[in-house]
């Protein structure tokens, strides 16, 4: 999501900026507070994004994954484990992410561990709990 910073309106920027009141993510409450403002865009659905929220959107998105790869060390997690324990941290359940992988039988066996994070399910699980595609992968 490309955005030319001169094709915004900067006064209807300004009052999205206002109103979400992004900032540098410093504890999980502010985390929370965050991703459910990233979640109201996506419920509002991309095509439907103007250009100023398509930036509020990225900016936000670049705070939540700074604070996670900071506050979160998952280094020598595997993308399975990694998996789970985001899972765990947002109550999502399996059939939660049927739509994600694609079907029924392929979350149960990557949750089974029996078959791998392929790289496009990767980036649909990157897009789904925002976070960075290399976590999967």
């Amino acid at each position: 999501m490309t955005i030319a910073n001169s094709a915004i309106d900067r006064r209807k920027y300004g009052r999205l900026l206002a109103k979400a009141a992004p900032a540098i993510i410093e504890t999980e409450a502010q985390n929370e507070r965050m991703l459910r403002e990233v979640e109201r865009l996506i419920d509002k659905g991309e095509a439907k994004l103007s250009l100023e929220e398509k930036a509020l959107f990225k900016l936000m998105v670049r705070l939540i994954e700074d604070f996670e790869e900071q506050h979160h060390q998952l280094k020598g997690v595997t993308p399975l484990t990694l998996l789970r324990e985001l899972m765990d941290a947002r109550g999502i359940q399996p059939k939660d992410l049927w739509e994600v992988l694609g079907s029924k039988s392929l979350t149960s066996e990557i949750l089974n561990g029996n078959r791998e994070i392929s790289k496009s399910k990767a980036k649909a699980l990157a897009e789904f709990f925002h976070v960075s595609v290399e976590l999967f992968i």
